[in-house]
């Protein structure tokens, strides 16, 4: 009995010390502490010693030139279509069609980009990744929206009241001296009411940017997950001279 007694003292002590000990964990206060970033605050030798070569390594990536530009290329020197916009439109047709291709057995009819979304002129001298960077710095995708022609015609009118050259490829627009369409053509032939047609546009625009709102009429849609910078950068390094010229692709005729 008498150690049934001790037993039962020392499990109670146990439970009792137990019970005065536990404390509640939980969150009691917060203290934020704000730093402004400027060039005030002192370098970090052991910090920058050690980014000093991942610096080196993306500069040297970012400025390594995969082309030349003989001359400027700029989205503002055309009325209806400039040097810039047509090589931005010219190397997505070529850069996307093999994707498009491969992916869907599809080809793409035309390209429409957007005038807004082209940042910075290529200037004369060395064509680098930075300058796709700095011609496009967003993260736009490739997308191919199939439309019927009402919707095609839409596009039309759209470039026509735009008064800005949107960049485009594949398609030819020949305005009257009333500014409206005399001939509208698609790689070369007529536009067919039957027919529907494949444009490779940026998912902004595919989505109703630039009031593109056109595209919502979209029958099919498919994303390449391919940016327009990185068909850029493998534009430049395919070729050796940026090549790009104001021409007939939008035109008016004037009496």
């Amino acid at each position: 009995m008498i150690l049934k007694i001790k037993h039962f003292v020392i499990i109670t002590t146990i439970f009792t010390l137990i019970s005065c000990t536990y404390e509640r964990v939980g969150l009691h206060k917060v203290v934020v502490n704000s730093q402004t970033i400027t060039d005030s605050i002192q370098h970090q030798v052991a910090i920058e010693a050690f980014i000093l070569p991942y610096r080196q390594r993306v500069t040297t990536i970012l400025d390594s030139a995969l082309a030349y530009a003989p001359e400027v290329l700029s989205k503002e020197d055309g009325r209806y279509n400039s040097t810039e916009g047509n090589l931005l439109a010219d190397l997505v047709l070529q850069m996307a069609q093999p994707v498009f291709k491969a992916r869907t057995g599809y080809d793409i009819d035309f390209v429409l980009l957007n005038y807004g979304g082209i940042r910075s002129t290529i200037s004369k001298g060395n064509v680098s990744a930075r300058t796709a960077y700095e011609v496009m710095p967003f993260e736009n995708d490739i997308v191919i929206v199939q439309l019927n022609a009402t919707a095609v015609r839409d596009i039309v009118s759209f470039l026509i009241k735009a008064d800005v050259p949107h960049p485009i490829a594949g398609i030819q627009i020949q305005l009257n001296d009333r500014n409206e369409p005399e001939t509208v053509k698609i790689k070369g032939n007529l536009l067919n009411e039957a027919e529907t047609y494949f444009v490779a546009t940026s998912n902004y625009l595919a989505a109703g940017g630039d009031n593109m709102t056109f595209f919502s009429k979209g029958i099919n849609q498919w994303e390449l997950n391919y940016y327009i910078r990185n068909a850029m950068i493998d534009y430049f390094g395919k070729v050796d001279t940026l090549k790009s010229k104001i021409d007939d692709r939008f035109v008016k005729h004037n009496k």
